[in-house]
């Protein structure tokens, strides 16, 4: 899944997207590398960036992480409230989100997988080749010793 971060491989990366590896580029993806499993905002990345590259924008850290998501770099993850995260995880992987704390876990089930997979072939959906699946699930955290329950919204 994830390599050592060097700056060979986020160049490599870049490349084999088809991607010049500019400055900007390699440290936009060096940042959300880093800050795997946080699923960050483009917000996040241009905080963590700033001090080392006074010079780039907040505007070309969401261009570059779009056009990153455009290519198959990282994967853009939904918020509840419709803000755009990045993942640098671009196995098959889903989420865990919660309402309460904003945060994003990823959520690996082979289970899962396999019960999407042959339902989505039962159906035989017309016109339609399916590349892969994600699935959020979205709830809050509840204590430790408490059971975890479902309620429909």
């Amino acid at each position: 899944m994830q390599q050592s971060i060097t700056l060979h491989n986020l160049r490599q990366q870049l490349v084999d997207s088809g991607l010049k590896a500019t400055h900007q580029r390699i440290v936009v993806l060096e940042a959300v590398t880093a800050l795997h499993g946080l699923h960050p905002m483009a917000e996040e990345v241009y905080q963590r960036l700033k001090p080392a590259n006074p010079s780039i924008s907040l505007g070309t850290v969401y261009k570059t992480l779009d056009t990153f998501a455009d290519t198959g770099l990282v994967r853009r993850v939904l918020s509840q409230d419709g803000g755009k995260r990045y993942d640098a995880n671009t196995d098959a992987h889903s989420h865990i989100y919660c309402s309460n704390t904003k945060e994003i876990v990823d959520f690996e089930d082979a289970e899962l997988d396999e019960l999407l997979t042959a339902f989505f072939k039962k159906r035989n959906i017309e016109n339609f080749d399916l590349k892969g699946f994600s699935v959020q699930l979205t709830g809050t955290k509840v204590e430790p010793d408490k059971q975890i329950r479902i309620s429909k919204a």
